[in-house]
């Protein structure tokens, strides 16, 4: 595989700044729907590609991987300060990971066949801890999860490379035609000649940039050196990949659940994310300016509760009533149908009746 030489990690370095500090102003115009069977085509295996570089299972070859993460979210959600994790793979004993975080938290999870077990010192799992493994194993979708998907797409020039951004929604009514990215989509941007991922973002003002300077390689896979995660243009969290070691075998030992795993049965899962979108009366700032939509992202518990729910532009005067409303939604389901409790993400689209709303 191609990584990215110097002229594209400058490019790179640029995206930091000019992108996820701003409201992804680079991809209001030239935006085209990928409406045709070969356009959506395209699009997909642009992704896919981007996905199978970081696919690190696939290759069915031992490996010990070895991760720190710093947090500061000023407060807005859970245990900021310094992270380790660990994941250790065997394609013959499955995987185990660890994780050790700020107040003594710690977490530890065995995918043995199709058993989930697992330790934990806190209810469910922190946000930014979940956060932190969706963006290195899992920020893209699959192939299948995106065949209903609205898809538009959108070239970008920076110091000289070009870059393919695609803008995904499940959306009823698709975009089309609409000058810039919504409210519900997604936007991966991908360096069409390395095929790895360069920014990724769930929703506006929350951003994944990531770093190939260097990059942590198990065979023709590799991992960023670096991601870093920004919300409302602050840096929340950074991501390093300390360690990629391929092993001749794991030890058979830390794939085998003690006893209060076994007496605990299936272990929380860590699932996606979903947006729902919302319309509240809106609440003018002092200069009578009226933001477009809040949103509000938070993790919602297997059992229905939302957790650690924070505005992704906390100095908007709307926050505080969207943050408020977000946390009377019920997100009860029935028991899952799969093995495993599961986990996820939520984005809480919060728009203002009288406001100039994307649709």
């Amino acid at each position: 595989m191609k990584f990215p030489t110097g002229r594209v990690i400058a490019a790179a370095a640029m995206l930091g700044p000019l992108v996820w500090a701003q409201n992804t102003p680079e991809v209001n115009g030239n935006i085209v729907a990928a409406e045709s069977r070969g356009a959506r085509a395209d699009a997909i295996q642009l992704l896919e590609r981007a996905r199978n570089s970081y696919n690190l299972r696939s290759l069915g070859q031992p490996y010990d991987l070895r991760v720190s993460f710093t947090v500061n979210s000023n407060g807005q959600t859970s245990l900021d300060g310094s992270w380790q994790m660990e994941d250790v793979f065997d394609p013959k004993l499955g995987l185990r990971w660890t994780a050790n975080g700020p107040g003594g938290y710690a977490i530890t999870r065995i995918h043995a066949g199709s058993m989930l077990f697992g330790a934990d010192t806190a209810s469910y799992v922190p946000l930014r801890l979940h956060q932190a493994r969706a963006a290195l194993f899992d920020p893209l979708p699959p192939p299948s999860g995106m065949e209903h998907s609205s898809l538009r797409t959108s070239t970008l020039v920076y110091n000289g490379t070009r870059l393919t951004c695609v803008l995904l929604s499940d959306a009823k009514t698709p975009a089309r035609g609409a000058p810039g990215r919504q409210w519900d989509e997604s936007e991966e941007c991908v360096d069409p000649d390395s095929g790895v991922l360069l920014v990724h973002s769930q929703a506006p003002g929350l951003y994944y940039a990531y770093d190939y300077s260097e990059t942590a390689q198990l065979g023709d896979r590799a991992l960023p050196r670096k991601v870093t995660v920004s919300e409302g243009g602050k840096v929340v969290m950074e991501i390093s990949v300390d360690s990629l070691t391929e092993t001749p075998s794991a030890d058979a030992i830390l794939f085998r659940p003690n006893r209060e795993m076994q007496a605990r049965g299936r272990a929380l899962a860590l699932g996606g994310a979903e947006k729902i979108s919302r319309t509240l009366a809106g609440q003018p700032s002092s200069s009578g300016a009226m933001p477009a939509a809040v949103c509000v992202f938070g993790v919602v518990t297997a059992d229905g509760k939302l957790m650690e729910a924070h505005s992704l532009e906390p100095a908007d005067p709307n926050s505080g009533a969207a943050i408020a409303d977000a946390e009377k939604i019920d997100f009860s389901t029935p028991a899952p149908v799969g093995p495993s409790p599961a986990q996820h993400f939520v984005f809480v689209i919060e728009k203002f009746a009288g406001s100039a709303a994307k649709q």
